[in-house]
Order: C-alpha cells, then structure tokens, then sequence
C-alpha cells in the first residue's frame, strides 16, 4: 500500500510538471498593455508555476540520484522544501492582493 502512495504521488508530480509548463506558455504574453493590477497578478502566477517547475524538477532528479550521493540529495531535498514553501507563499499572496487592491478602491 504504502508503495502505490508514492507511485500517485511521483504521478501527480509528472502530471503537475507538464501542467506548469502549459500555465508558462499560456501566461507568456508579454504584447499586452496591462495595468500595474493586472501585471502584478501575472508575475504572481508566473512565480508560482515556476517555483512548482522546480519543485518537480528537484523532486525527478532526488529520485534517479543515487543514495551514495549523499551532499547532492540533501541539496535536493532544500531546493525542493524551499521551492515548495515559495509556491505556497505566491499563492497565499494572489487573494491577499486581490483583496488589498479592492480595498484601495473603496
């Protein structure tokens, strides 16, 4: 049981890694004129593809290096904690400058 876990979620990463590629492209628009809102909000979901893209990429490379290797897979294991927690943090900050450009409005 405990194998299959890992499994969906080595799945769910791959799955992830294609799906942060895709949101890049998508948000690689760089003809637009937008307003400082709006382009703040861009550079918010840009920064929160690319830090997962690292996440999974550390996450890939931890699991093809081998367990000799003891300095590159803890070096790993920072960039994908650290990686993890700024995708947290972009995501916290989406609604939070929503709400705080919503207030200045009023």
């Amino acid at each position: 049981m405990h194998s299959l876990n890992i499994f969906c979620h080595e799945f769910v990463v791959a799955v992830s890694f294609v799906a942060c590629i895709l949101g890049l492209a998508l948000l690689w628009d760089s003809k637009q004129h937008k307003s400082d809102v709006q382009q703040t909000e861009q550079i918010l979901f840009r920064m929160s593809f690319s830090y997962w893209l690292v996440y999974c990429i550390a996450f890939g490379i931890e699991k093809i290096v081998l367990p000799e290797w003891e300095s590159v897979l803890m070096t790993l294991r920072i960039t994908t904690a650290l990686s993890y927690f700024l995708t947290f943090s972009c995501i916290v900050s989406l609604p939070l400058h929503k709400f705080a450009v919503h207030r200045v409005e009023e």
